[in-house]
């Protein structure tokens, strides 16, 4: 799905006040994301992502509800509108300052307070998507790359199934990173629901982890994290599977870009390249 695309499902659903051509993109990935007066749009790729869509407008409702700082649903229905999901948001105040590690950790620990809702949330598969993400880059990638990562999927997606927590199991965010956390007048609030869920909490810790070991997050910055949240899940024995886990899905997740854009395709290769030889050292850059 390109920007063309997405704008012309964005006409067809019919949820702007004006235009469609005349909203602007923030974002183009899994979904692509429009802005236009109060209101932010969300296109997803395809159909296989709307029960996601659906569960990710009932978790903003739960997150009201319960007093957590998130994005607010516009409308709780998602439309599916020419084979992709579309909804509807309330678009947030312009930020006030770039968020911090330390702001998403303060939101971290609100949600790991909490019980999980009624409606229930699936686990946190952080490998379930490789698949879908191989297949999209098809003959763009080396086959013997895709095999690779199907390998370390279906071996790491066993280890993380025998670990035994540090903390208990509950609600967590699932992606979570500062993009994901918008500082407004009013304080940090999260964004991107669509991959909370109920699993380990050491899953939304192992991520900032993971910024600082491959992508250059300073020393100081990732202090700061573990301060707020008042704990390293460095210490805990289990953190190199969950790491393991999320290096593979990121490693699949950049080469659905490859067919498109180059830069996709060298980013892929070195991130396959660092794990085969098994170079934690190796920067990684965001995509």
């Amino acid at each position: 799905m390109d920007e063309a695309q997405a704008r012309d499902v964005l006409a067809a659903a019919g949820v702007l006040p004006g235009p469609a051509g005349d909203a602007r993109l923030l974002a183009l990935g899994e979904n692509a994301v429009f802005a236009a007066g109060d209101l932010v749009v969300k296109v997803g790729r395809d159909a296989e992502l709307f029960d996601r869509a659906r569960r990710e407008l009932a978790v903003a409702v739960w997150l009201a509800e319960s007093f957590v700082p998130a994005v607010r649903a516009a409308d709780p229905t998602p439309l599916l509108v020419e084979g992709h999901p579309v909804t509807v948001w309330h678009r947030l105040p312009d930020p006030v300052r770039p968020a911090e590690p330390r702001d998403l950790a303060e939101l971290l620990r609100m949600i790991h307070t909490l019980p999980t809702p009624g409606f229930g949330l699936p686990p946190r598969d952080l490998l379930s998507g490789v698949e879908r993400w191989l297949r999209l880059a098809g003959d763009a990638i080396d086959p013997a790359d895709a095999a690779y990562l199907r390998e370390r999927r279906d071996g790491f997606a066993s280890a993380a199934a025998a670990l035994t927590p540090h903390l208990p199991p509950g609600p967590i965010h699932g992606d979570a990173l500062p993009r994901n956390v918008h500082v407004g007048p009013d304080g940090p609030v999260l964004v991107d629901l669509e991959t909370v869920s109920a699993d380990l909490r050491e899953h939304d810790l192992v991520v900032m982890a993971l910024s600082h070991d491959r992508y250059g997050l300073p020393d100081a910055a990732y202090g700061s994290f573990t301060e707020a949240y008042g704990w390293d899940v460095r210490a805990w024995p289990g953190c190199p599977v969950l790491r393991g886990a999320r290096e593979t899905a990121s490693c699949a997740w950049v080469a659905q870009h490859a067919p498109s854009n180059p830069k996709a395709l060298t980013e892929f290769r070195r991130r396959v390249a660092s794990l085969r030889d098994g170079d934690e050292t190796v920067r990684w850059y965001p995509f």
